[in-house]
């Protein structure tokens, strides 16, 4: 064929087109055979059991179905014929495809033929390797053909239907099934079909085989050749990286055993007459006993080719070459690709290293970069398909691999290397191009062409072919260095073998000393998008879905082993903290104070071990021990150069951020750490002592800082909302915080042993203490309700946590209130008369006995009076955080709290004290109390009637006030500065009710709380005229509640007092308290 005319069939371009034409038709075949193989996907009609006789039917007739004449096999066919079309129009086109794929393929091979091209890899690189993809794509084409079990069904019931609605069969039907008969199978058939096309074949092959010697070298000559290493020849490190065959040195070995098996299958004659073909074809059968078709399909390469030749004359030895070299492969090939693997940890670790350090290196030696991603993906893909494969091995080890994560981050690494400075290496190539291949070309073509009758064959003139693959390697680094990453480094097959995938990755994550490189494989999931393909876009949404499951599940895991060593490694910080609270200094203190007495004792009493002095877990005698720290830091060093690794990278145009994750999970993990420090047990009610606490979440939350800079994340916004999530009565993941512990342990735990009296509140010590009372109790009131524990408490739930336990605390007292004024109600007629006739004592001592739940009403008020004073507490301990947090709020909020009178509008007032109260500033009036009351549903009261009651229930209480002097544990304690009953609690709980109730009902707080004076002191001084001993029993400290109603109200004075109460009695009252308390102690201390 003449030259002009071998041009005129643009066999490189149609090879082009024809590759990329048959891949798009492979990943129809494999969708189609995926999609029929999963009874989920597979189409509905071939899963019904009326259909069932009708596939039967038509798969033993195919494909000479008579449609007309066999409606009764066919009925269940006509009904859903339309349905049918629809359904399988895709894969009957799909199959249609593959047909006139074919026939272009064969067209294109006898065109080769006919123009007897010369196929060299060493001189015509693309051209010979564009002929051998189209052949063994070809093939994997027909050989996945063959793997549709229900192909002869699609094909058939598709053509029936088409039948049916059109009248006549699909004009490719006849040809389309005439071929699927030929390739039951398809070696047979294919061995026949390319004996024409042997010579071309084995030609092609043949020119591999220096090549493939050299790739197929062990570690320990890839050692001695020191192979990718810039700095063995210092000298020469910035000379241009060239070689006569600039594209072979890339190629993938994995391809070329691909070329190699599938094309000697094919053209099996020249084994037994080419001894060159025998030993290449006997190598390359000796390296792997698998290769990929597509994806996860693979050909099982020894026993396909031995059930192939033992059907053929002639072939014995040649069956016994393939038995002999499975056994090789079996004995050997783990353990050469295991060396190589090590081998190529450490130099493509070296080779990053220098590059990282030298990025201009990139220049001249790209070509050994690529050479390095190409390596390590053979490798790679070479383990993964064997993992997937061989189930039944001798040596299971020669099959996995701890430490392949640290191959896969360095191919991400070289890939970071090569993006990152893509201009360095466009710049150089561009200099190159224009300064030295431009002239290097023009003169060996000058020479070529000046011979006479120059034909300019190119098997002939090597050096051109050197020339010219040099530039092609050049030209693509100016403008192809993405799609030559994508062809040397694409591991998008981890897409189809994820559970080898998720093996490695858990293997990885065993390994201490690989979990720094495990950002690898949410990484590798950005490589997924590669084995999309336009022709089969239904496979898109899968694709996609898998990358970014997995992406999300190795970055989830990895920040919740991260989060889980941060929170480790806190709890032994917290551990060590905890040793120098106050409270274990004790043990110290008697030593030292009892130092004489210890010197007597020559030996330690058993039972007393010697206590570790806080800093001694620094102090090593050996460096060798490692203790739970040192690990924990190790750990945490790998886990944090893993996750601080990258900022953001893409799968399937979504951008990931693993700092996020991190984020996420230390967040959700510190919420949790600081409700366990709380040490809340429901059943024994314990808890932590706030103060303890804090120092806990100081230590979690000062290591976390520290690790800011090494983390990526932000711990900041982690503290933060984790701190915020604390003050709110549920966490972002609904479960309990310390709000709602601490808000639910005071109210049931410590207020509720008040109200029943075994919990005090002493003023003198400015907390609740414990009365010693044997098996009542499991802590002691004064270590939860000191200032110093309030103050703590109020530092851990923040203005947002104290306002939720003020609400609840208000619902507590708004309970009793509603108690309180059923009370009122039941004896209001009485109520009325007595405020009336208050001060006729005649009339008095017939009405004090009518009225009914006195005792109910004080021992009420009490609790109200005791919840309110732990909240005034609990607000002081708020308002020393605010100010120290933020004085330069505190200023103009007491400022503007100022600038309220009793002339103000009542919601102004209301809205300046709320802000008040928020920042823990003491108000007149209470909001949280006055929204609590205003929120009681009344069912038919009217306003001026629960007005009314409001005026009697103060009645109630004053008039009520004798009765505890019967009591005897109404004694005024001046030690505690209160009463063993918490009655001292009863003038916060008169004041700050009063307060609310006649703010709601606009009245005036003032004269309420004057007529509740006068009516409270008539009533005591009555007292004074009872000659029963017994009723008077306490009647001094019950008198000295008159000066601690004034003390706590803004709204009464001493002046209003004495009009009521002289004075005078106040004062021998203090003098009777007083000298009852001394003689009580001197009487306690003679016992």
């Amino acid at each position: 064929m003449s030259l002009t005319s071998a041009y005129q069939h643009k066999l490189a371009e149609k090879l082009t087109i024809l590759n990329d034409r048959g891949q798009g038709v492979l990943i129809r075949m494999y969708n189609i055979k995926k999609t029929c193989s999963d009874p989920k996907s597979k189409p509905p009609f071939l899963l019904e059991k009326s259909m069932e006789s009708s596939l039967k039917y038509i798969n033993k007739k195919f494909p000479n179905i008579d449609v007309r004449n066999s409606t009764q096999h066919l009925g269940p066919v006509h009904r859903e014929k339309s349905e049918i079309i629809r359904f399988l129009t895709n894969y009957y086109q799909s199959f249609v495809d593959v047909m006139e794929f074919r026939d272009h393929v064969y067209e294109l091979l006898n065109t080769i033929d006919a123009c007897q091209c010369h196929f060299d890899i060493n001189l015509n690189f693309d051209f010979t390797r564009s002929y051998l993809d189209l052949i063994v794509t070809y093939t994997s084409v027909i050989l996945l053909l063959s793997r549709i079990e229900d192909r002869r069904v699609l094909i058939g019931v598709y053509n029936c239907a088409h039948e049916m609605l059109h009248g006549h069969s699909d004009p490719s039907f006849a040809r389309l099934g005439q071929m699927v008969l030929e390739y039951d199978h398809p070696l047979k058939k294919l061995t026949e079909e390319f004996g024409p096309h042997t010579k071309a074949v084995s030609g092609a092959l043949l020119s591999l085989h220096f090549l493939f010697v050299r790739r197929n070298q062990g570690a320990e000559q890839w050692r001695s050749a020191q192979l990718l290493s810039l700095i063995s020849t210092p000298a020469a490190m910035i000379n241009p990286a060239n070689s006569d065959t600039m594209a072979c040195e890339y190629l993938s070995v994995e391809v070329m055993e691909r070329w190699i098996v599938i094309g000697f299958l094919l053209c099996h004659g020249c084994l037994n007459s080419n001894s060159q073909c025998q030993k290449l074809w006997k190598l390359c059968l000796q390296g792997s006993l698998y290769i990929t078709l597509i994806r996860e399909d693979v050909l099982q390469v020894h026993k396909v080719t031995e059930d192939l030749f033992s059907g053929l004359k002639g072939y014995g030895k040649r069956v016994a070459d393939v038995k002999e070299s499975k056994e090789h492969a079996i004995a050997n090939s783990g353990q050469f690709h295991s060396q190589r693997r090590q081998f190529l940890r450490m130099a493509v670790k070296e080779l990053e290293t220098v590059l990282t350090d030298e990025p201009g290196l990139l220049g001249p030696k790209a070509l050994f970069a690529f050479m390095a991603l190409s390596f390590i993906r053979d490798e790679v893909t070479w383990l993964v398909r064997h993992t997937e494969n061989v189930t039944k091995t001798k040596t299971p080890e020669d099959y996995a691999d701890s430490s392949i994560a640290e191959l896969l981050f360095l191919l991400e690494e070289i890939r970071a290397l090569v993006r990152r400075h893509v201009k360095v290496i466009e710049q150089y190539h561009l200099q190159y191009l224009a300064r030295f291949d431009a002239l290097v070309l023009s003169d060996i073509i000058q020479a070529y062409t000046s011979v006479a009758k120059a034909p300019l064959h190119l098997h002939e003139n090597p050096d051109l072919a050197k020339v010219m693959n040099l530039i092609v390697f050049h030209s693509q680094m100016l403008d192809s260095v993405e799609n030559m990453l994508v062809e040397t480094s694409d591991l998008s097959t981890f897409c189809f073998h994820l559970r080898t995938f998720e093996k490695m990755f858990a293997m990885t994550l065993e390994e201490p000393a690989m979990l720094r490189y495990a950002i690898a494989f949410p990484l590798i999931c950005a490589h997924f998008v590669h084995c999309t393909h336009e022709m089969c876009p239904e496979e898109y949404p899968h694709l996609k879905n898998h990358g970014l499951h997995h992406c999300n599940s190795f970055l989830e895991e990895l920040a919740k082993q991260t989060s889980n060593c941060v929170l480790e490694v806190c709890a032994e910080q917290r551990n060590l903290s905890e040793q120098l609270l106050p409270k274990h200094c004790a043990t110290t203190i008697s030593k030292a104070k009892n130092k004489k007495t210890m010197k007597q004792r020559q030996t330690p009493r058993k039972g007393e071990p010697e206590r570790d002095k806080p800093g001694a877990e620094s102090h090593r005698k050996n460096r060798s021990i490692v203790t739970n720290m040192d690990k924990l830091h190790l750990n945490l060093t790998e886990l944090a150069l893993t996750m601080n690794h990258v900022h953001s990278f893409c799968v399937f145009e979504h951008t990931i951020f693993p700092s996020e994750y991190l984020s996420s999970h230390l967040e959700a993990r510190l919420n949790r750490a600081i409700v366990w420090l709380a040490g809340y047990n429901a059943t024994t009610q314990e808890i932590a002592r706030p103060s303890e606490l804090l120092v806990g979440v100081k230590a979690y939350i000062g290591f976390i800082k520290s690790l800011a800079q090494f983390l990526g994340a932000d711990v900041s916004r982690v503290i933060r909302n984790a701190l915020l999530q604390q003050t709110q009565p549920l966490d972002s993941c609904g479960e309990q915080t310390i709000t709602t512990l601490y808000t639910n342990w005071y109210l049931e735990s410590l207020l509720r042993q008040a109200s029943s009296g075994t919990i005090i509140l002493s003023p003198a010590m400015q907390a609740f203490i414990s009365l010693p009372r044997d098996g009542e109790q499991n802590f002691s009131a004064e270590e939860f309700s000191d200032i110093s524990e309030l103050r703590a408490l109020a530092e851990l739930l923040g203005p947002y946590g104290m306002k939720f336990l003020s609400e609840n605390l208000m619902w507590h007292v708004t309970s009793q209130i509603v108690e309180l004024k059923k009370l009122v109600v039941e004896n209001m007629d009485v109520l009325v008369q007595i405020r009336s006739n208050f001060s006729k004592a005649d009339l008095m001592a017939s009405l004090l006995p009518q009225l009914m739940g006195a005792d109910n009403v004080l021992k009420r008020m009490t609790i109200i009076g005791v919840i309110l004073s732990f909240r005034a507490m609990a607000q002081e301990g708020l308002r020393e955080v605010f100010s120290s947090h933020c004085p330069f709020l505190m200023g103009p909020i007491e400022c503007l709290k100022e600038f309220v009178t009793p002339d103000t509008d009542i919601k102004v007032t209301l809205s300046v004290f709320e802000l008040a109260s928020a920042a823990g500033v003491g108000c007149d009036i209470d909001p949280a109390l006055v929204a609590a009351i205003a929120n009681l549903k009344t069912d038919t009261s009217s306003p001026e009637e629960e007005y009314k009651v409001a005026c009697l229930l103060l009645i109630f209480l004053a008039v009520s006030l004798p009765l505890l002097a019967m009591d005897p544990a109404s004694f005024y304690s001046i030690e505690k500065d209160g009463y063993s009953n918490n009655i001292h609690c009863l003038t916060k709980a008169i004041i700050q009710v009063s307060a609310a109730l006649f703010t709601l009902y606009n009245k005036n707080i003032e004269t309420h709380l004057k007529e509740f004076l006068v009516v409270a002191s008539v009533s005591l001084l009555q007292l004074g005229q009872e000659t029963d001993k017994l009723k008077t029993r306490n009647r001094e400290s019950i008198s000295l509640l008159m000066r601690l109603v004034v003390e706590e109200s803004s709204f009464l004075t001493l002046d209003m007092l004495e009009s009521c109460f002289p004075y005078v009695l106040l004062r021998n009252a203090y003098r009777e308290v007083s000298r009852a308390f001394h003689l009580n102690r001197v009487s306690a201390s003679t016992h």
